[in-house]
């Protein structure tokens, strides 16, 4: 796991396996790119931070 991922808007809690995931719907295409480590970081990546765009206003 990327430490980026903990702030990821698409990493969910997942009840069925009682811990965290990804939640970003990605095909199996996408799935193999990734998982080879071809990525120096998550091309889909988003930042869950709901306060961000506050704190540029402030």
């Amino acid at each position: 796991m990327d430490l980026l991922c903990t702030t990821c808007a698409y990493y969910a809690y997942d009840e069925d396996y009682e811990e965290y995931v990804c939640d970003c719907q990605l095909d199996e295409d996408d799935y193999y790119r990734i998982m080879q480590g071809n990525y120096k970081s998550c091309p889909y990546y988003r930042n869950g931070d709901e306060y961000m765009v506050v704190r540029k206003q402030i």
